[in-house]
């Protein structure tokens, strides 16, 4: 095969510090829109960006010159700095360390990116922790937490 073809689609999450709800209403557009504008720059076209004041959802797609974990710290070091130079929010902001990560299958791109286009409807019938605990029990993670 004379070249090479790859199509991964991800979903990231990753949480405030602490999870303290620092990303509100009047500056999650700003913060999503500089986190899409980062991941485009790294050649990783988004989907969708949305989440709640403690954490963000993201489905993109990976760049076949990057890793996930190369393009996480990326979006979180910038996004940080992004937020903290032009004072969007009172405190120091800073990204909790870590992420979640998984892919998602061409067949449920759509399904995923409503999930995600539903965060605010979808928390209010379930906690960030609840959320956490079904991935983790989902993907079978239970004895890496």
């Amino acid at each position: 095969m004379p070249h090479s073809f790859n199509k991964i689609w991800i979903h990231a999450i990753w949480s405030t510090k602490d999870r303290h709800p620092f990303i509100h209403s009047n500056v999650e557009h700003k913060i999503y829109h500089f986190i899409s504008e980062q991941f485009r720059e790294q050649g990783c076209p988004v989907s969708i960006i949305n989440g709640m004041p403690d954490h963000v959802h993201c489905l993109f797609l990976l760049s076949p010159q990057k890793s996930i974990a190369e393009v996480i710290k990326q979006i979180k070091g910038s996004s940080s700095h992004y937020i903290n130079q032009n004072n969007l929010i009172v405190d120091k902001f800073s990204w909790q360390t870590g992420y979640a990560a998984y892919s998602v299958s061409e067949s449920v791109v759509d399904k995923v990116h409503n999930y995600i286009h539903i965060q605010k409807q979808h928390h209010a019938k379930k906690t960030f922790q609840q959320e956490y605990d079904e991935f983790i029990k989902l993907y079978g993670l239970e004895n890496e937490k």
